[in-house]
C-alpha cells in the first residue's frame, strides 16, 4: 500500500530564481521562499518520498483535465511570461505513469474528463519545475504533473485530489502533495509594473484576506477554510481557479483533515500577488 507523507502549499513565481541571479535588482529578496522549498525538499529525502505530485496552476488546461505521465522529463524551460526571470532552467526528473495513470483512472471513475499523457515532447510548466529544482535537486524522486483547467467547478477539483488519494493509498509509493501556486493573484497591470511592482500587492483586500486564510490554517480551522474556499478563489482572483489548493485539501480529507498547518517562510507579495509556503502535516 502507498502512503502520503507530505502535503504542502508552496510558491513557484519566478522572481524565486530571480532572486538567486547574481546582479539581480530582486537578489536574495525570495530567500524566505527559497529556504522554505529546500526544507520542504529535505524532508520529503528524510521521509523517503518516491513520488511528487504537483498540482500546477501554472500548467492550463480550456479543455478537461491533463496528467503528464511522460516516464522521464527531460528539457531546458524558458518562462514565455517571464524570459527576463526564467531562462534556460534544465530540468531532468524521472516520471511515474503506473501512478499517473492510476489518478486518471480513479478521476474518470468519479466522471471526470482526465486524460493521462505519455508524450516525449510534452515538457512540465514551471509551476512544476520550479519548486522540484529546489525541493527535487538530481531528481531523487519521480514526479507527477497536473493540470489545472480553466472552466471547471471547485466541485470537480475536489474529485480529482479525493481520487488522487485513493490511487496515492492503492500504490507502492510514498508520495508528496504539492499544491503549486499563489493565495491571492491579482497582478499590476503593465502601467505599474514599476521596480516596487515585484515586491508588492496589487489589492489591500486581498492581502487581508490571505492574512485571514493563514490565520484558520494555524488555528487548524480547516472546515471554515474549505467552506469559504469557492468565494476566495473567486473574490480574490484564484490563480487557475485554485485548483491547486482545492485538490490539496480534498486529498487531505476535506472537512475531515485535522492536521498541524506549519507555515515556512513569511507571507509575501509578488508581482500584486499573495505568497507563501506551509506544510499540512499528515499522520505518519
Amino acid at each position: 500500500m502507498g502512503q502520503l507523507v507530505l502535503a504542502a502549499k508552496v510558491s513557484h513565481v519566478p522572481s524565486i530564481m530571480l532572486s538567486e541571479a547574481e546582479g539581480s535588482p530582486l537578489k536574495a529578496a525570495r530567500e524566505g521562499a527559497v529556504k522554505a522549498l529546500r526544507e520542504l525538499g529535505r524532508r520529503a529525502s528524510e521521509r523517503r518520498v518516491s513520488t511528487f505530485v504537483v498540482f500546477d496552476t501554472h500548467w492550463l488546461s480550456n479543455f478537461g483535465y491533463h496528467i503528464n505521465a511522460n516516464p522521464h522529463h527531460r528539457g531546458a524551460f524558458t518562462s514565455h511570461e517571464a524570459p527576463q526571470m526564467i531562462q534556460d532552467l534544465r530540468y531532468d526528473l524521472p516520471g511515474d505513469p503506473a501512478l499517473a495513470e492510476a489518478i486518471a483512472a480513479e478521476a474518470v471513475k468519479g466522471g471526470l474528463n482526465v486524460l493521462a499523457h505519455k508524450v516525449a515532447s510534452l515538457g512540465l510548466e514551471y509551476g512544476t519545475i520550479v519548486p522540484m529544482h529546489y525541493m527535487n535537486p538530481g531528481g531523487r524522486a519521480k514526479v507527477v504533473s497536473v493540470a489545472s483547467p480553466l472552466f471547471t467547478s471547485p466541485e470537480e477539483s475536489r474529485i480529482l485530489g479525493e481520487a488522487v488519494r485513493r490511487a496515492v493509498d492503492a500504490s507502492g509509493e510514498r508520495v508528496a502533495l504539492i499544491a503549486s501556486g499563489s493565495l491571492s493573484h491579482r497582478l499590476w497591470p503593465n502601467r505599474n509594473l514599476g521596480p516596487d511592482a515585484w515586491t508588492s500587492i496589487a489589492s489591500e483586500f486581498n492581502r487581508q484576506v490571505d492574512l485571514r486564510v493563514l490565520d484558520l490554517w494555524q488555528q487548524g480551522r480547516y472546515r471554515e477554510f474549505v467552506d469559504m474556499l469557492p468565494d476566495y478563489a473567486t473574490k480574490c482572483n484564484g490563480e487557475g481557479g485554485m485548483a491547486d489548493t482545492i485538490m490539496l485539501f480534498a486529498a487531505l480529507g476535506w472537512h475531515d483533515y485535522q492536521g498541524r498547518a506549519e507555515q515556512l517562510c513569511d507571507y509575501f507579495p509578488s508581482s500584486g500577488s499573495g505568497q507563501v509556503a506551509v506544510e499540512f502535516h499528515v499522520a505518519a
